[in-house]
């Protein structure tokens, strides 16, 4: 028991690991991206918002895939050694959540005052300054964003699966693991393998919620 217990685990700390190392990644991409996207305008515009919500609904699977030939031996990635690496598996999750975290970001944006804007504007902040007041004003969104980008990976199993090869104490994490129980027929482990995972999700929502939620000190 005790070492079912250190297994679950290890496979639990490294799912979240990998998760929200992707989301950061995802983050730091995607809210620039959804600002970019939301309060200027450039040539390419609107392709640029196709491709967005074009990978908003990209099967993750087909993203595993992709990453797979990218890393192989013969792929154009495959010097670095990232497939069957936590790394890999991150290059895939990330391709996952940063649509998403893209296009909601934008989405929280443009749902703002149509005002806003141009009395931020009036003030003659720079465009840094500008994009972070508006994002201020639309955390809530924000935060949503984080959360469905987070919730696409951390429970995603395809491309899991085929880019990290789910290999035990390397990059076997909750959702693969969920699946390889399931298939040996340990419905019972399997069942207490999703509880975990629904048990992480939930505390990871529920910090970034209460972060939102947060009032902003004065002075």
């Amino acid at each position: 028991m005790t070492g079912w217990l250190s297994d679950v685990l290890d496979v639990s700390l490294l799912t979240l690991w990998i998760s929200l190392a992707a989301l950061g990644i995802s983050a730091l991409l995607g809210i620039p991206g959804g600002v970019l996207l939301a309060l200027r305008r450039f040539r390419g515009r609107r392709l640029f918002r196709a491709l967005i919500y074009t990978g908003m609904g990209l099967p993750p699977v087909v993203v595993g895939l992709v990453v797979f030939l990218l890393l192989s031996r013969r792929g154009l990635l495959g010097e670095l050694g990232w497939l069957f690496t936590p790394a890999g598996m991150i290059v895939a999750q990330v391709i996952i959540a940063l649509p998403i975290v893209a296009g909601l970001t934008a989405a929280a944006l443009e749902s703002l005052d149509p005002e806003l804007p141009l009395q931020v504007r009036s003030l003659g902040p720079t465009p840094v300054q500008e994009s972070a007041t508006l994002l201020r004003q639309a955390r809530g969104g924000l935060v949503a964003a984080l959360l469905a980008g987070f919730g696409g990976i951390i429970s995603e199993v395809g491309a899991a699966m085929l880019v990290g090869g789910n290999i035990e104490g390397r990059t076997r994490v909750l959702s693969t693991a969920i699946v390889l129980e399931t298939r040996r027929g340990a419905f019972a482990t399997a069942l207490a393998l999703g509880g975990v995972l629904l048990f992480l999700a939930f505390v990871v929502n529920a910090l970034m919620l209460r972060l939102a939620a947060t009032p902003r000190r004065s002075g």
